[in-house]
């Protein structure tokens, strides 16, 4: 057998108009600024990581080619989705109902600042 060419996932990039808006709610969640630089004239690189370590979130200048307002179809996990979903509220953003299903953990969609859609569901505390 043949070992994977590719054997984990490092970042997801997500379009943001604002930057710092967006490092303050992520910072917000719980998320760590891992990386914040210019790269070269123009473009600032921001990532973040989650407590794991295990993935991190790079938010990326949008523009033209790469438009905001986008269903990410990132999942972040959380211990209280109830708290989660309260404080996500709080902050004014559009968020989805708490559905709460017997034969699935809770769980709601949000919309940040710029319209792009993420997903909480609730995890067990490691």
């Amino acid at each position: 057998m043949t070992k994977p060419l590719c054997t984990a996932m490092l970042t997801v990039a997500v379009p943001v108009t604002d930057q710092d808006r967006a490092k303050e709610l992520f910072e917000s969640l719980g998320l760590k600024t891992r990386l914040d630089a210019e790269l070269q004239p123009g473009f600032r690189w921001l990532e973040l990581d989650f407590p794991d370590g295990a993935a991190s979130l790079s938010l990326v200048q949008a523009g033209p080619g790469l438009p905001s307002g986008i269903d990410t179809g990132i999942r972040l996990g959380t211990p209280d989705a109830r708290a989660a979903h309260a404080a996500l509220t709080q902050r004014g953003l559009q968020v989805g109902d708490l559905l709460d299903w017997e034969t699935a953990p809770l769980m709601f969609a949000f919309r940040d600042e710029d319209g792009n859609r993420f997903y909480v569901t609730q995890i067990d505390p490691a």
